[in-house]
């Protein structure tokens, strides 16, 4: 039973960090045309967002490909509703 458990922590977990990497991403990308030097600005998010999502795959996993896999997927799962978010509130004719 404990194993389902973790399963659906990893999930969770997977699902913040996919909120907070694909947030950061879309900040970004919104901040880019202003910013003065916009491919410095897209490294160092590049470098924020690895920096945290990596070891937060890596910290969950603890040697269990099981977790990664529900982590991963709570990942991708966020990257899904976001984009539909995101999506949303672009015109029709832009896309």
């Amino acid at each position: 039973m404990t194993d389902w458990l973790f399963l659906g922590v990893a999930f969770l977990v997977g699902l913040a960090l996919g909120g907070f990497y694909f947030e950061v991403l879309w900040r970004t990308v919104q901040r880019l045309p202003a910013h003065p030097k916009p491919e410095l600005l897209m490294l160092k998010s590049l470098g924020l967002r690895l920096a945290v999502v990596l070891p937060g795959f890596y910290l969950i996993m603890s040697g269990r490909w099981e977790r990664l896999v529900a982590c991963i997927v709570g990942f991708f799962l966020m990257r899904e509703i976001i984009s539909r978010r995101v999506s949303k509130g672009i015109p029709r004719t832009a896309m």
